[in-house]
């Protein structure tokens, strides 16, 4: 038996045993193959079917008026104590969302910046029209903060600072440029708006709206901790990611909300956490509040994605995966499980390798085992 099986070593050639592999994979039907997406369709079809909502607080989400819940007093989210109309006074000659929303993103002063898109989102939910604009390369920006690469951010530590005043830093500017980004999207795209309809633009002039709303909560809580947005070098990735997308609605569907406001719901719990084990609770609510609210922000991203794909005829999965790898993004976790399914995020979307890296090595495998039985019965048959 030993000899046998020494004989079969002997004779074992590893050319001929791939090419075993690959005629058997050839003669085997295609049943493990995944399904390929659809051809793409170039125009967007008005007429297709809007696809279900995947969070259900969407709805009141939609339907609720404008906040003015703008500071944050002893208990939570309030209205400011005077009327928050200064800085607004260019939004009354803007005939038009679009242009309002122009308006904005040429505004360099954040605080002027977020009470500018209060007032915007106000006025279209008393009548304003969509309209068109157009949208800078670039939004305007103070003479501060210092924008550096991500490299050159230094710690709390080196900067000399506090970390909650350090994280709550990093966060106020994670928001102006959300303000930004809700902006562009809803000016650049204004070309589109017979086709995706008043219920886009609705959807992110509200999105800006929140966002402004955080700014200001942010904002207030560097002032009381005495410091304020400006006061630390930053770094512009997030833009840089939105001029990725800025030709295509899709794409800007599946980076902004689907990537980036979906890094905010797993960042959420760990900033608080941290928070919670400086010391700072004010701090640590305001974060956890802002973490509650980003949960509509993605959901309504993956709504518009999914009504996007079904207008062009699209596989929204192979779709995602297929943005995500052109405009080089990376997926990276660790992830929120449980607040990306509320949201309605397929976890293949953003597990794609962990779901079929395993089947596919089980069936190369399997591949494998099979030509080299196929082959044993071979040189069975030719030494007996």
């Amino acid at each position: 038996m030993c000899v046998k099986k020494l004989n079969k070593l002997r004779t074992f050639r590893p050319r001929r045993y791939y090419k075993r592999i690959r005629r058997y994979r050839r003669s085997q039907p295609d049943s493990h193959k995944p399904p390929q997406p659809t051809s793409p369709i170039c125009e967007l079809r008005r007429d297709a079917p809007a696809p279900a909502l995947p969070w259900p607080g969407l709805h009141a989400w939609r339907r609720a008026p404008p906040s003015d819940l703008r500071t944050w007093g002893p208990h939570g989210p309030c209205a400011p104590p005077d009327a928050d109309e200064a800085g607004s006074e260019g939004a009354s000659a803007s005939s038009s969302l679009a242009e309002m929303g122009a308006l904005v993103l040429s505004t360099a002063d954040p605080l002027a910046k977020a009470r500018l898109t209060h007032a915007a989102f106000t006025r279209w939910v008393a009548g304003l029209p969509v309209g068109l604009a157009g949208a800078p390369d670039h939004p305007a920006r103070p003479d501060k903060p210092i924008v550096v690469t991500q490299k050159e951010i230094t710690t709390h530590k080196q900067m000399g600072v506090p970390l909650n005043a350090y994280m709550l830093h990093m966060l106020a500017h994670v928001e102006l440029n959300a303000i930004d980004l809700a902006w562009d999207t809803v000016v650049r795209f204004s070309p589109l708006r017979d086709t995706l309809g008043d219920g886009f633009f609705a959807d992110f002039a509200r999105v800006a709206d929140d966002e402004s709303r955080h700014f200001r909560w942010y904002s207030q809580r560097l002032t009381e901790l005495g410091f304020s947005y400006g006061d630390m070098p930053v770094h512009n990735l997030l833009w840089r990611e939105c001029a990725k997308s800025s030709s295509d609605v899709s794409a800007r569907l599946a980076v902004i909300p689907l990537v980036q406001e979906a890094r905010g719901l797993d960042a959420g719990p760990r900033l608080v956490h941290k928070l919670l084990g400086f010391g700072d609770h004010r701090s640590a609510d305001i974060v956890n509040k802002v973490a509650e609210e980003e949960l509509a922000h993605v959901s309504v991203g993956l709504h518009w994605f999914l009504k996007v794909c079904q207008m062009m005829g699209r596989v929204p999965d192979a779709t995602f995966r297929d943005l995500i790898k052109e405009h080089d993004v990376v997926l990276k976790g660790p992830f929120n499980y449980s607040a990306r399914d509320e949201a309605g995020i397929p976890r293949e979307w953003y597990e794609e390798k962990l779901k079929h890296e395993k089947p596919s090595k089980l069936l190369e495998v399997h591949d494998r085992l099979a030509c080299i039985v196929e082959m044993e019965k071979e040189n069975t048959s030719l030494n007996g």
